[in-house]
């Protein structure tokens, strides 16, 4: 039989856990409708493959800032320039697809289909809050062997590892969605700016990829 002090612990440790959640996914809402901002400012820009790296060079070299400054009021501001950042740096990959026949419509499948499986995903793990963390290590080794396969394919150019590149992503970016919102659900991560990143940086892979590969099968 449990205590009413185990009783009122957990109660608290639950509602934690629920302030956390509603936080975090109010905070990935503003920093993505940020960040389509900034990408349609880019895109209006013209910014050209240079200034893309740069960009994303830069929003990844803030992370360390949001880091630093998770636990305080200054970590909303710097995940804002990262995520804003982040989005400038797809100008001009938005534009090359945007000057294709069909690019307009491959942006919006991919965008529809980022969304559609983030909210499955997230639905079914808020729905039978399973533990998913044992994936972390299988996460973590299948994006070192992705990260060697594009260094890999930089040189080699083969269309058919593009396909599997992008496909492995895709799915390893889902299994993050799964692994990330678990640890929030479980207790695993407390920090709502840490959290929004994470999911962020799923939700950017997996649009990138998944119109690379929308674009070769539509080719």
């Amino acid at each position: 039989m449990n205590s009413p002090i185990t009783n009122t612990r957990s109660k608290s440790h639950g509602i934690e856990i629920n302030k956390v959640l509603r936080n975090t996914y109010m905070l990935l809402a503003m920093t993505l409708a940020f960040s389509a901002l900034t990408a349609t400012l880019a895109t209006m820009m013209q910014i050209g493959p240079t200034a893309s790296l740069v960009l994303m060079l830069v929003g990844f070299g803030t992370l360390f800032i949001v880091s630093k400054n998770a636990n305080s009021s200054k970590g909303i501001f710097w995940v804002f320039i990262f995520t804003g950042v982040m989005g400038a740096s797809l100008g001009n990959m938005l534009n090359h697809y945007l000057a294709m026949e069909n690019g307009a419509a491959l942006i919006m499948q991919a965008l529809g289909s980022t969304a559609i499986i983030f909210f499955a995903l997230s639905a079914y793990v808020l729905t039978t809050r399973k533990d998913f963390s044992f994936m972390g290590g299988f996460l973590m080794a299948g994006m070192i062997a992705v990260i060697i396969a594009m260094v890999a394919n930089i040189f080699l150019q083969i269309p058919l590892m593009q396909v599997v590149i992008s496909s492995v992503v895709v799915l390893i970016m889902s299994g993050m969605i799964l692994f990330d919102t678990s640890r929030i659900i479980n207790g695993g991560e407390t920090n709502y700016i840490n959290a929004t990143v994470s999911l962020f940086l799923n939700l950017f892979n997996m649009f990138i990829h998944l119109l690379v590969l929308l674009n070769i099968l539509d080719d």
